[in-house]
């Protein structure tokens, strides 16, 4: 496969950033590879790809170096380990920005320092040094005169919000109070913000299935499947919107409404084992990161903040093979160790798809041993509602052999892929599709997309399948008090159609 298109695809849809102010994505860059790329090399991709936002997890000084005069703003991360000694001291917090920041800037353009990593929830014992660390950190830039440009804050796991659904109700864990309201204020104070990690995909796993998938991947939704605050009247169609409001409410219950929201970390896994974690998939991946990324740089903001930039940085740029834990940890990045795309990444409503010529060889197929019965479903949806022009699969024509449902709905799905211009979430069929660079065509049946060519655009198609399709389901509407039962630490629900697409 070759390399996706260059984010600068993605900057285009939005204005010029100055400073770290509005819509951005951002990527992570982790180092847990056993054949990690030289820094040089790091940074030769992140340039290719025209990302212009990184978030290290240490400061490196060959990263920094090889960062420097690129231009790409820079956060660089405390790491745990360090946090003890530099919450100690102030003036072992004076070395550490001596050496790790002042001793790089102007040349590497620095905008932030996280310090530690989740350490509230990953490091409790620690709690009582975090703001501290903060305070020593920002006194250091002080010193420096580098306080204006370079922000300091420390990255939450978003698990530290309770009764996160409805997001009106939702606070932080009240035993880490003495820790937030000084660390609110601080931000408030210093004009920083709240660095937080959001991942629907850890939300939809943990819900036992009261979280749909499409709610977790961003997925269409009809409004009258949209889960409502019933406080607020607000309605959210994603999990990351919700989490990101419920941070919002949780600083508002503290009197703190002025520090606005940076997600550090969020992505969705490309693989995963497949009896524990199905939906760790490829498809999902370019899925979630594609609709999240489109939605952060259309400034569509939250149901709360609508039109503010809810800036974004995507979890991680590297697969990292040594990473402990699940199938799912290893395989979260974007590109493996050669800085060859892992999976081809979509970007739609902007009239541009992160790919390079690849995009046009990729394909739309029935998965292989999906159930007969849904097969059939989304085919007579596809070749119905969806108004794919199915007479080649009649009898006596190119694509009528072979005559079985998976040969003819793999010709209809990727008819559909292919007319909608293959945009993220038009090969799902109610999961019963997937996503191929294997061209499916056979003797004289050609496939749409077929040679590179792409579809055309189809008029006045519908997106899901109309409400009288003998394959659409609708779930019966919970009562939000039931439904807070069954999400005690899971914030975020929602009741879905389950859609073809």
């Amino acid at each position: 496969m070759e390399s996706m298109a260059p984010f600068l695809l993605l900057l285009l849809a939005i204005s010029v950033v100055h400073a770290d102010e509005g819509a951005y994505i951002g990527v992570n860059v982790g180092t847990a590879l056993s054949d990690m790329p030289s820094p040089t090399q790091v940074v030769a991709l992140l340039k290719s790809q025209e990302i212009r936002h990184v978030r290290l997890y240490d400061a490196d000084p060959a990263m920094l170096a090889a960062l420097a005069n690129s231009g790409i703003r820079v956060t660089v991360s405390v790491p745990n380990e360090q946090l003890l000694a530099v919450g100690q001291s102030n003036a072992t917090a004076a070395n550490w920005v001596s050496r790790n920041v002042v001793a790089h800037v102007p040349a590497v353009n620095i905008t932030a320092v996280a310090v530690g990593s989740e350490v509230l929830t990953a490091l409790p014992n620690a709690a009582p040094l975090l703001v501290p660390a903060v305070r020593y950190v920002h006194s250091a830039l002080v010193a420096a005169n580098l306080d204006r440009q370079i922000k300091v804050s420390t990255p939450h796991s978003s698990s530290i919000i309770l009764d996160s659904f409805p997001p009106s109700q939702a606070f932080f864990n009240r035993s880490l109070e003495p820790v937030m309201v000084p660390m609110l204020k601080f931000l408030q104070s210093t004009g920083s913000y709240l660095m937080l990690n959001v991942y629907p995909y850890y939300d939809y796993m943990q819900s036992n299935g009261v979280i749909p998938l499409d709610y977790a991947l961003f997925r269409p939704l009809p409004p009258n499947k949209e889960a409502v605050d019933a406080n607020t009247l607000l309605h959210y169609t994603n999990v990351f919107d919700a989490v990101v409001d419920a941070a919002y409410f949780a600083m508002a219950y503290l009197n703190v409404t002025n520090v606005p929201v940076v997600v550090l970390e969020s992505g969705w896994p490309h693989k995963g084992d497949p009896s524990e974690e199905p939906d760790a998939t490829a498809d999902n991946a370019d899925t979630y990161n594609s609709n999240l990324i489109r939605h952060v740089l259309n400034s569509t903001g939250t149901p709360k903040h609508p039109g503010i930039a809810v800036p974004t940085y995507i979890y991680e740029l590297y697969d990292e093979d040594q990473r402990p834990g699940a199938v799912s940890e290893r395989n979260w990045g974007l590109f493996d160790a050669n800085g060859v795309p892992v999976y081809t990444l979509h970007l739609t409503g902007s009239g541009v798809l992160l790919a390079n010529d690849t995009t046009n060889q990729t394909y739309c197929i029935a998965k292989e041993g999906a159930d007969a019965k849904l097969l059939q479903a989304a085919l007579d949806w596809a070749c119905g509602p969806g108004k794919v022009d199915c007479s080649v699969l009649m009898q006596g024509q190119p694509c009528y052999d072979p005559d079985t449902v998976e040969a003819h709905a793999t010709y209809a799905f990727n008819a559909y892929y292919h007319g909608m211009g293959m945009g993220s979430g038009t090969c799902y069929f109610n999961g019963v599709a997937t996503i191929t660079t294997t061209d499916p065509s056979h003797g004289d049946c050609t496939f749409p997309g077929s040679g590179g060519k792409n579809g055309t655009f189809l008029n006045g198609t519908s997106l899901a399948p109309s409400s009288n399709s003998t394959s659409a389901q609708s779930g019966s509407p919970h009562s939000y008090r039931d439904i807070m039962q069954l999400l005690q630490i899971v914030g975020v629900f929602l009741l879905s159609l389950p859609l073809f697409l």
